[in-house]
């Protein structure tokens, strides 16, 4: 492909994704289509061809298959998952990035791209309160961010029998611990099974009726570890819970592993930046205590998928749990990054850039604006809920608000066994209709062991009048439901 036809190619192309995200709160949410239809209209099973084809038929084929049978998470009445809407800034960024392709691995490699990335991870760490002169690195997303900070306190707590040349089962290795609550993501799981560590190694601590971790369980928990011989090698806040968006009491955790010498993480792979919001949970003011920190500029910087960051107190604790120098890596460049040490990757794309571009875009103020009018917007939708004859209101925290719908009939009734195991099962097939009804998206949450809807907002394109207009759908599909079951239990 030669530049002119690169050029027209391309500016068809930006042509086309300008009018499908000009037009995108007029589409459905989701097109609600099986694997089995999807599989057809791709074609799915056809061999690969021997020849090839036209660049201008290929991108033309694939704008209508993405763009025509998709589930559009930049959509206004996308609620469902932690995953924002693409700042269109950041779609233009990874369209550069690819086009200069640097390995962000080694800084020779990649001069500009090094040092972007570094400033745009000091932008973050700043951002949130963190450190002024945080170090860290990108990687793909809040589960690979939290890995490196557990790796990190893996290698801090295993100096004393050179856990990465031993192993963590070497000669004189006690048994490393791991303290998380319940409403931990299921990160510190693969984790823990992936650093040989297994899952028992953690110590699940319960959780008080706001669904933050015991503090004093916790204290027990270490105590008790260390009496038996083991070695507490980390303690997991969580800022921001998947389910509800929670923040654990950080300053209190924080107190406790400074006084035990245990590394304190914190998963604010969601929450963290929730800390530029003027009325942030106060313990969000404690994540510059903490050892590392996990952020999803994926989540609420509205970046383009994939961008995750971990951020620790220093580069060399991260050098100590990856840094290897074989000789034919040749990358001493007289104080340049190289970010193959601080990492798992050698290979690294651009995934700063887009980051970089829309910090400077919206400004320090233009995202405290945009997170508060999110969790402004969850403030609303929960109010509206309340205030629905036909849903039950349950929690809300940061930007997320979780419900239910309860018909008029049985909410006498509610309670009692029989009542709340169908309200369960009445809610979960209520989100399985509404996830494919393609006029809104929501999740789900088990709290205190009720299922209930969903709703999470970090979208920049969601409005006042998408939120005002989910009570209605979900009592409306709700009703329809119900009454299709009692209908079936008469018969």
């Amino acid at each position: 492909m030669d530049a002119a036809e690169f050029r027209a190619l391309g500016h068809a192309l930006v042509d086309r994704l300008a009018t499908f995200l000009e037009t995108l709160p007029s589409r459905p949410v989701t097109t609600g289509e099986t694997p089995a239809e999807v599989r057809a209209v791709l074609d799915a099973d056809r061999a690969l061809p021997d020849t090839g084809a036209p660049a201008a038929d290929l991108l033309t084929r694939a704008v209508e298959l993405l763009t025509e049978h998709s589930l559009f998470n930049g959509h206004p009445r996308f609620f469902g998952y932690i995953t924002a809407s693409p700042a269109p800034i950041g779609v233009l960024g990874d369209l550069l990035a690819s086009a200069v392709n640097p390995n962000v691995g080694a800084w020779r490699l990649s001069p500009m791209a090094s040092e972007i990335e570094g400033q745009a991870v000091r932008w973050i760490s700043q951002l949130l309160g963190y450190r002024e002169h945080g170090s860290g690195l990108f990687v793909s997303g809040g589960n690979m961010a939290n890995f490196v900070g557990f790796y990190a306190a893996r290698a801090a707590a295993g100096d004393a029998w050179r856990v990465r040349e031993a192993g963590v089962g070497g000669p004189g290795a006690p048994r490393l611990r791991v303290y998380a609550s319940a409403e931990t993501h299921t990160w510190v799981q693969k984790a823990a099974d992936l650093s040989g560590l297994g899952t028992e190694a953690i110590r699940w601590i319960p959780t008080d009726d706001a669904l933050r971790l015991e503090t004093r369980a916790l204290r027990h928990a270490i105590e008790t570890d260390r009496a038996a011989g083991d070695v507490p090698m980390l303690v997991v806040g969580t800022a921001g819970s998947v389910s509800t968006g929670v923040v654990d009491p950080l300053h209190e955790i924080a107190a406790i592993c400074r006084e035990a010498d245990v590394w304190f993480h914190v998963d604010g792979a969601y929450g963290a930046l929730a800390a530029t919001w003027p009325d942030a949970p106060a313990d969000l003011r404690a994540l510059h205590l903490a050892d590392s920190v996990a952020v999803d500029p994926h989540k609420w910087l509205y970046a383009p998928l994939e961008a995750g960051c971990l951020l620790a107190r220093d580069a060399d604790v991260l050098r100590r749990a990856f840094a290897y120098h074989p000789a034919y890596y040749h990358f001493d460049d007289g104080g340049g990054t190289n970010y193959v040490d601080l990492g798992p990757q050698n290979s690294r794309g651009f995934r700063a850039l887009k980051v970089w571009l829309a910090l400077q875009h919206a400004g320090a103020d233009g995202y405290r604006r945009m997170i508060a009018d999110d969790c402004a917007l969850a403030a609303r939708l929960f109010a509206a809920v309340d205030a629905h004859p036909d849903l039950d209101a349950r929690t809300l925290g940061l930007s997320i608000a979780t419900f239910r719908f309860v018909p008029p009939d049985v909410r006498g009734r509610l309670g009692t066994a029989a009542t709340e195991s169908y309200l369960d099962e009445l809610n979960e097939a209520l989100l399985e209709r509404l996830q494919r009804s393609g006029e809104a998206f929501v999740s789900n949450a088990v709290v205190h062991g009720r299922y209930l809807l969903r709703a999470c907002i970090v979208n920049i394109n969601t409005t006042e009048a998408d939120v005002d207009a989910l009570p209605a759908i979900v009592a409306r599909v709700g009703h329809e439901l119900h009454a299709a079951r009692r209908r079936d239990t008469r018969r």
